[in-house]
């Protein structure tokens, strides 16, 4: 498995914002939307408008369909997700340092100061077949890299054949359209934030953190 470059890399943060102003824009009616982690204002179904284009251009296979699961995430749900994991693992596994705890729970929350979700940068999505029944990805969308014992990862080496290609698909159909995957979380693709800026070698990102509802 190739090095990983966590979220919570300084060499992320130092990368700068050139705030491109677009807007948020509802998913809905565009892509299908999974509403697991739906929220009462339907903040989890917006996105930036360069962002959804991207994925609407996306390439897929006779049967596949993105199922988009969660977009834009509030900047309070954002801390509040990170500080619980965190506070989790300093329990679960006491001999780690704060710093360590830090890093580790960037494995699957981005710390809020840099997280691309509060940006409206980030999708959490999976394949679904044009009926909506979900593709077998390996583990499930937001399983942790504990309790999937790392099978979370996107390169991991321990899911099945059929797992395996599926994301296989996926990879190429969102990295042909200019989107970068955070490689601890399968699920996980975004364009314009500050991972992208760093994975591709763009002088800067193109969004950063907004409120909701967009204002019109």
């Amino acid at each position: 498995m190739r090095d990983i470059v966590l979220i919570s890399d300084p060499r992320v943060a130092a990368i700068s914002v050139r705030e491109c102003g677009e807007p948020l824009v509802d998913v809905r009616g565009r892509l299908r939307v999974d509403s697991r982690l739906a929220d009462v204002d339907g903040a989890y179904a917006h996105l930036r408008s360069g962002l959804l284009e991207r994925l609407e251009k996306a390439a897929l296979p006779e049967g596949y369909e993105l199922l988009i699961v969660e977009g834009y995430r509030p900047i309070t749900t954002q801390r509040t997700y990170f500080e619980e994991y965190k506070t989790r693992l300093l329990i679960d596994f006491p001999d780690l340092s704060a710093d360590e705890a830090h890093a580790a729970a960037s494995r699957y929350v981005s710390p809020v100061e840099v997280a691309p979700h509060t940006a409206g940068a980030a999708v959490d999505l999976t394949l679904c077949s044009p009926d909506g029944v979900e593709h077998d990805m390996g583990t499930a969308v937001n399983d942790n890299p504990e309790e999937s014992e790392g099978a979370c990862y996107t390169a991991a080496a321990t899911i099945s054949a059929q797992a395996r290609a599926n994301r296989e698909i996926l990879v190429a159909a969102l990295e042909s359209v200019g989107l970068v995957n955070y490689p601890t979380e399968w699920w996980h693709w975004s364009y314009g934030d500050r991972y992208w800026a760093m994975s591709t070698g763009a002088p800067h990102a193109l969004y950063g953190p907004t409120s909701f509802p967009p204002a019109s």
